[in-house]
């Protein structure tokens, strides 16, 4: 016979079934999450650099690219054409100013050096004939002058002696008047020869400056050859390294080619470059920071080319210390140039994430110290130490400042001690 289920067994049956369901749900959400934060990716703390954000000064850069150069380099032109007769030096010789560096046929040059002394000498020598014929007109004009003197006086004579024979009746009035005539004659061919004397020495000295400067021409010829010559017997100019030079004997080379290149390699300055939106924070004197490896040295702008080449401007910085150990010939260098002083902004350690003003996202530690959190934030300028933050971090957060490209698809990181 059948029994009626109770209210109190249906109610025990129905839990029944909803528990093992729920059960079986329960266990699956679990495994999911277990699941979840095992494909977490982790990253382990020790190989991280942190920079905890805080508030402080901040001296703005403008940063660049550089390169350590000589501090004195002098490329070495043939003043010439010719050909290399001998070569005195190797590249990495230490030399003495005016040590020979190589011998040109040089032939060539010494004949039209003698050539150019004869023209000096004949020059010099028509000149002198010149001088002495003007000199010898110029006395004989004046001795002439001097006779006419003479004989303007004795007409003189002649006329007051007419007019006092005419005042005593012993005269005649025709007498007088050719006597003063011929004096008025004299007088007048006088007049002539002396402004005769005077234009021909006039004459005379401009033909003298015209004879000079004809012959500082040659003078000046003379001695650029000279000079020429002399730059074509190719020495050092001061103590130095020889960094470059054609060795190859019997070769012609053109007049201005280079033929060697002496560096002084114990001291250093660094040329550099920035991008062509910077030129106006650039100037000559400003402070500057060359950075080599670990090294850091004081510098300062000497020199900003005016004009910018594939949208970057040079510059180049005289060292504080250019004798420093640390620098070599050609090695690469980062340049931050100073710019301004910020006091109290909120800052964050330099890194290699930073590449200039803009949007970023940067790694923070969270609070509880197990994972770091990817989040946006806005920096603006830097110095060489620090970056300023605009917006997205807070003080005494904790951002990770070393390469974290290798983890952008990721929005967590877990952090292993």
């Amino acid at each position: 016979m059948d029994r009626e289920i109770s209210k109190e067994e249906r109610r025990k049956a129905q839990l029944k079934r909803i528990a093992i369901p729920a059960s079986v749900f329960a266990a699956v959400c679990v495994a999911v999450v277990w699941i979840v934060i095992g494909m977490t990716p982790s990253v382990r703390e020790s190989s991280l650099r942190f920079s905890t954000v805080e508030e402080g000064t901040l001296e703005t850069v403008v940063s660049g690219s550089g390169r350590v150069v000589p501090a004195f380099e002098q490329t070495i032109n043939s003043p010439i054409q010719s050909r290399i007769v001998e070569v005195y030096c190797r590249e990495g010789d230490s030399v003495d100013a005016g040590t020979p560096l190589m011998l040109l046929d040089l032939q060539s040059a010494n004949t039209s050096l003698q050539k150019l002394a004869g023209e000096r000498r004949i020059k010099s020598y028509r000149n002198r004939q010149e001088d002495i014929s003007a000199s010898n007109d110029i006395t004989n004009l004046e001795m002439e002058i001097k006779v006419k003197e003479m004989a303007v006086s004795r007409l003189a004579a002649v006329a007051e002696n007419e007019r006092k024979l005419d005042s005593i009746g012993s005269g005649t009035g025709e007498q007088v008047r050719q006597a003063e005539l011929a004096l008025n004659t004299g007088r007048l061919e006088l007049a002539q020869l002396r402004k005769r004397l005077v234009n021909l020495r006039e004459s005379n000295r401009a033909a003298e400056a015209s004879r000079a400067v004809e012959l500082s021409i040659v003078d000046e010829n003379y001695g650029e050859m000279a000079r020429t010559l002399e730059d074509a017997r190719l020495k050092s100019p001061r103590k130095a390294v020889v960094t470059y030079i054609a060795n190859e004997i019997g070769r012609q080379v053109a007049a201005g080619e280079k033929v060697a290149v002496v560096s002084d390699l114990s001291h250093f300055k660094v040329t550099g470059s920035v991008a062509e939106s910077f030129s106006d924070k650039l100037f000559t004197g400003a402070p500057a920071i060359v950075r080599i490896g670990r090294t850091e040295l004081r510098a300062r702008v000497s020199n900003v080319t005016p004009q910018s080449k594939e949208g970057a401007i040079a510059f180049t910085v005289i060292l504080d210390d250019d004798s420093n150990r640390k620098l070599r010939s050609g090695s690469s260098a980062e340049v931050y140039v100073m710019t301004d002083i910020k006091e109290n902004v909120l800052r964050v350690g330099n890194g290699s994430y930073y590449s200039g003003p803009g949007s970023y996202n940067m790694w923070v530690m969270s609070a509880d110290g197990t994972k770091l959190e990817k989040r946006a934030v806005q920096l603006g300028e830097s110095s060489p130490d620090h970056v300023e933050v605009l917006s997205g971090l807070s003080p005494g957060e904790q951002a990770v400042i070393s390469d974290m490209s290798q983890y952008k698809t990721n929005s967590t990181l877990k952090i292993k001690k």
